[in-house]
């Protein structure tokens, strides 16, 4: 069964949320974990792609976008409503919950203040599918 971690963040700008992604994605990979990004859109992944890349400063985590080749090898792909051909570890970015969201160990949902309706939203969907569910306020997450 697929565990479902919400991350709350009392940010109310989504440049914060795509820090905090960047950062649970590295997290992640450190601990031996593939992660697929799904973006809402290709404009989303490219974004996601050049912020990949600048932050957080001095710590480059190796990704593709896919369906780059590169992508088969790369630790971090991001993509968007296709699934992928990892099963580790979903950050869920899109708007709503991807149909083979279940194929996965784990997935992500990352909340900023202004969309908690839309997570209260989401919680319950996968509630009602009867998947394993955890919460994390954070507070002060960047200064750690």
């Amino acid at each position: 069964m697929t565990r479902v971690d919400f991350y709350l963040l009392p940010d109310v700008d989504t440049d914060a949320r795509h820090r905090f992604v960047c950062r649970l994605a590295q997290k992640a990979v450190r601990d031996g974990r593939r992660v697929y990004l799904e973006a809402e859109d290709d404009a989303h992944g490219r974004w996601l792609d050049r912020l990949l890349w600048e932050y957080p400063d001095a710590q480059f985590l190796p990704h593709a976008l896919a369906p780059d080749p590169d992508a088969a090898r790369a630790p971090v792909v991001i993509g968007f409503g296709q699934p992928p051909d990892i099963d580790q570890m979903l950050i869920n970015l899109s708007r709503g919950i991807p149909a083979w969201f279940g194929r996965f160990e784990r997935v992500a949902e990352i909340v900023i203040e202004p969309q908690r309706g839309e997570g209260r939203e989401r919680y319950r969907q996968y509630r009602e599918k009867g998947h394993q569910l955890f919460h994390h306020d954070l507070e002060d997450w960047e200064d750690k």
